[in-house]
């Protein structure tokens, strides 16, 4: 797979390959494709937006799994959003130094759904890649 985007340092935005395989580790037992939906802007390199699309272990499609996540930089730290993109209303993970939930529609902090486990596991690991730590 290529690299997202040239003006991105290479050991700070990771491939395709590799956040598809940290979705297939974290959600199992879904395979993941990722599409680039927004690209980093040159001054923002690591602000970009994927789907991350899930299929069967036939290769089919379950739209009703796919994630959208935003990667952005806030000073030095880098944050991403997890979201579900079938369900607007079903609550949204914020992750940064820490996990915070929020609600789909108002953005209002709320607990952590019941399958949250494994979307909170998905951003410490794509955190890490991001050589952020999380």
């Amino acid at each position: 797979m290529s690299a997202i985007s040239d003006a991105t340092p290479p050991d700070r935005l990771p491939q395709l390959e590799e956040l598809a395989r940290a979705a297939d580790l974290c959600l199992k037992p879904r395979l993941h494709a990722v599409r680039l939906l927004q690209p980093p802007p040159g001054d923002q390199p690591l602000d970009c937006t994927f789907r991350l699309e899930a299929r069967n272990g036939e290769g089919e499609r379950l739209p009703e799994f796919d994630l959208e996540l935003e990667i952005f930089q806030s000073g030095r730290n880098v944050n991403l959003m997890l979201s579900w993109v079938s369900d607007p209303e079903a609550p949204i993970l914020w992750h940064g130094s820490h996990p915070v939930w929020m609600e789909g529609e108002s953005g209002v902090r709320c607990p952590k759904p019941d399958a949250g486990g494994a979307l909170e596991a998905l951003g410490r690991r794509l955190l890490a890649l991001l050589g952020s730590g999380g």
